[in-house]
């Protein structure tokens, strides 16, 4: 009885892959031929699967050559950079005289703030896209918009900010998320033993 069973489930196992190994066979010609018309498109278009990543640590490279020792270190630990505004006049809704900064991210707004206080002003749109050939599209590398952004606050802060579409806070970028980031710096400049006095811009320093 057993001997009877055993060669019943063998027969119908060899049944069953008879069927189904025609189907299987055209799947995997199938998917073959789709791999291969995909990679044939790629040579053609000359597209390289690893040109982002090339480019993205390219640009890390470019950034870190650009900032200090401590933006790059926060860069690289929190994910964005802090730099402190330098308009003397009223600038983001801060008031003339007084602290104010913004935070930069990759592909966000940059975020006006008081340090002082953790008030959030508002939120700057800006974009920069990438024009270099043959392969340029919207988005630059993250960590060349983020030195786009920075090279222009640095240089030219009243012009960008007077060019950029201007919001309030909360637009594109949680509110909450900024101030956990503020409190985050915060903390990571304490661990490093930074002062804000450090920090501080020489001066209130009016654009050209």
């Amino acid at each position: 009885m057993a001997l009877a069973l055993g060669t019943g489930a063998v027969v119908l196992v060899v049944l069953v892959w008879e069927l189904v190994r025609p189907t299987l066979r055209r799947t995997l010609i199938g998917l073959q031929l789709r791999w291969h018309a995909r990679r044939t498109a790629a040579a053609a278009s000359g597209y390289d699967p690893g040109r982002e990543r090339r480019a993205e640590q390219r640009a890390r490279a470019l950034l870190r050559s650009c900032v200090a020792e401590h933006d790059w270190a926060m860069y690289t630990d929190l994910g964005f950079l802090r730099v402190r505004g330098r308009l003397g006049e009223e600038t983001g809704g801060a008031v003339e005289g007084s602290e104010y900064a913004y935070l930069i991210y990759p592909h966000k707004p940059i975020v006006a703030y008081v340090p002082e206080t953790g008030e959030l002003l508002n939120e700057y749109c800006v974009a920069f896209p990438d024009l270099s050939r043959p392969y340029g599209s919207a988005r630059l590398p993250h960590s060349d918009d983020v030195l786009a952004k920075w090279m222009a606050l640095t240089a030219d802060e009243r012009r960008l900010i007077g060019e950029a579409n201007m919001h309030l806070p909360g637009r594109q970028i949680d509110p909450e998320r900024v101030r956990r980031d503020i409190a985050r710096l915060a903390r990571w400049e304490a661990q490093r033993g930074v002062r804000a006095a450090e920090l501080r811009p020489p001066g209130n320093v009016r654009a050209a």
